[in-house]
């Protein structure tokens, strides 16, 4: 889905801003103000125009899997039937829409998708992979590589 804005010019503030919101977007504005080095009021300013702008496009709860019980994860490769590529757009909404899936990218090379996948176990994965994406007449195939452990650059 493109994005028909602009993208917004950041300066050292607005990416120190988002460094802070990202290791934690729950900060009061006073401690981002801090740790910034500007006024509460400059800060506040500044994430106003963020979400505005659209760089900033919502604040999310970030899961821990395996203590929601789904501690298997994965990435799963998807590539459609060359006749099923003509709406990317509705196969991509129907990945998203499976409670397994953490996030859908659309992707080049020989793939047309990669899901990010959560589940309890490799029972579960396998029935996701074998029973759920295989028998839909739109995949061509699936490749899956299970995740053995994540790095996050902000934590």
């Amino acid at each position: 889905m493109p994005n028909d804005r602009q993208p917004a010019r950041l300066d050292r503030i607005d990416e120190q801003i988002l460094a802070e919101l990202r290791a934690d977007a729950r900060l009061p504005i006073k401690l981002i103000a801090d740790r910034v080095g500007v006024a509460p009021s400059t800060a506040h300013a500044r994430l106003h125009r963020l979400i505005e702008t659209g760089v900033i496009t919502g604040f999310r709860t970030e899961i821990n899997q395996t203590a929601a019980g789904r501690g298997l994860q994965a990435m799963i490769a998807i590539r459609l039937k060359a006749n099923a590529r003509g709406d990317l757009t509705t196969f991509g909404r129907y990945l998203v829409s499976l409670p397994e899936v953490e996030r859908v990218y659309f992707v080049t090379g020989d793939q047309d998708f990669l899901a990010h996948v959560a589940v309890a176990d490799s029972e579960q994965l396998r029935t996701l992979v074998a029973s759920t994406l295989s028998t839909r007449p739109e995949i061509a195939s699936t490749n899956t590589s299970v995740i053995f452990d994540s790095l996050d650059p902000y934590h």
